[in-house]
């Protein structure tokens, strides 16, 4: 961690006592530290959504800064109280990277190899670190235990969230020999319409066709690889789910921001220190069933829920959606096929039947690393089972120009034929085909 830095990216100041100073911060801090946790409560400090509180605890640390900043000569009191406040009430010396609005990614490789990624693109923190691995450690145990889940050397990997909705991975020893990393994907607000559009993401002919789906009550699945923005594009296909739908999300760690009135959130559990009460998404999955959803949304099919939630889009509740990784629609497909066979003893038949009459659209997201933007390149519709193959038909597709260097640019192509069954049902709800 950089001493003097005012600011994420600022230039290193080198000194010949460097070293030096670096110890008698360190030094200075744990005496903070120690002296501030002592005069506040543990139910103030959990309380850090509360400005008041907030402004209080910030004052306690000021007050101690202030009576001990003098046994630290060239140590500046700001420099102290911004790297101070951040360890207790923020996430240490990565704070900065999780204010910046503009970074995407914060990844920490190890307790002094820090990467962040910004449009697109991933960059080095050289200027970042953590004081050790201890100090990285306890920044990971404090953003965990807030959720109640915990990480130590009989469970090294845990996912858990920022109060800001932001995704946490961390991995320790023994399965992570180098230390403890951690990697932070931010919570981005929810896209508009406009937005959407002047990113590029997808023109407003495509617009009017996710519109449509949602509104006919189509069964969507969003595909994608990791960072292709499937989780986000979710969340924009609720918001024209009408408000007077019943709506039951599932999710492994709470990240759909719905705004609906009839909405019921579900989370799934991690088994607890005695290997017990762990509720996972298929669990939810089956409890939802009993609570009369209109729409079911599942955060993300990977493993057996995937059988129950085709059930449930086979069963009434049509309108339902989620996400899945893969590389392709075709690929989303097969794997599917492989969730359900490793969740029921089903033949092949009777699964791709399964899959064919639960799933209407596949909508396919890409991040294109030359200049790091998201685009929707393929919506495919499903159409039937037929002679031991699901058959499926591209509706959309963007053509890209490899001409064009330097950045993903091409043309959003409509392959739907207006005088399509599709097209007149979307007609018919959508209002805009």
């Amino acid at each position: 961690m950089k001493l003097l830095m005012e600011k994420v990216g600022a230039p290193i100041q080198k000194s010949e006592d460097s070293a030096e100073k670096r110890s008698i911060f360190f030094e200075l801090c744990d005496e903070i530290r120690e002296e501030f946790l002592k005069s506040v409560s543990y139910r103030a400090l959990e309380n850090r959504n509360d400005p008041k509180n907030m402004k209080e605890l910030e004052g306690k640390i000021s007050q101690i800064v202030k009576s001990r900043i003098g046994k630290a000569p060239g140590l500046s009191y700001q420099q102290v109280l911004k790297e101070i406040r951040d360890d207790i009430l923020g996430y240490g010396p990565i704070t900065d990277l999780i204010n910046d609005p503009e970074i995407e990614e914060v990844m920490v490789n190890r307790y002094d190899r820090i990467f962040y990624e910004k449009n697109g693109r991933i960059y080095p923190a050289p200027d970042i670190r953590f004081y050790d691995e201890g100090h990285l450690r306890r920044i990971i145990f404090r953003i965990v235990d807030s959720i109640g889940r915990r990480v130590d050397e009989s469970s090294p990997k845990v996912d858990a969230r920022l109060p800001d909705g932001s995704r946490v991975n961390v991995t320790i020893p023994p399965i992570a020999p180098d230390g403890a990393c951690m990697t932070i994907r931010k919570f981005k607000k929810k896209l508009t319409e406009e937005e959407y559009l002047n990113s590029g993401t997808f023109e407003e002919r495509v617009l009017f066709l996710l519109k449509a789906f949602v509104k006919s009550r189509l069964n969507i699945m969003v595909t994608g690889g990791t960072g292709t923005g499937k989780t986000s594009l979710l969340n924009f296909l609720c918001s024209f789910i009408d408000d007077g739908e019943r709506i039951i999300t599932i999710e492994d760690d709470l990240e759909l921001n719905i705004k609906k009135p009839n909405l019921i959130r579900l989370e799934a559990r991690n088994e607890s220190i005695e290997g017990s009460g762990r509720v996972t998404i298929r669990d939810l999955v089956i409890n939802a069933l009993r609570m009369r959803p209109d729409r079911l949304i599942v955060g993300e099919v990977r493993g057996g829920e995937a059988f129950d939630m085709l059930q449930a889009m086979n069963t009434g509740h049509d309108g339902s959606m989620s996400t899945g990784h893969a590389n392709s629609p075709e690929d989303m497909l097969v794997k599917l096929e492989s969730m359900v066979l490793m969740a029921e003893n089903l033949n092949q038949n009777a699964i791709r039947s399964l899959i064919a009459s639960g799933i209407d659209i596949l909508i396919h997201c890409t991040r294109f690393p030359e200049d790091g933007s998201r685009k929707i390149t393929r919506i495919v519709h499903v159409e039937d089972y037929r002679n031991g193959e699901i058959s499926a038909r591209d509706i959309m597709r963007f053509e890209r120009d490899y001409k064009v260097k330097g950045r993903a640019a091409g043309e959003f192509k409509v392959l739907l034929s207006k005088d399509s069954p599709l097209a007149e049902k979307l007609r018919y709800y959508g209002g805009m085909f």
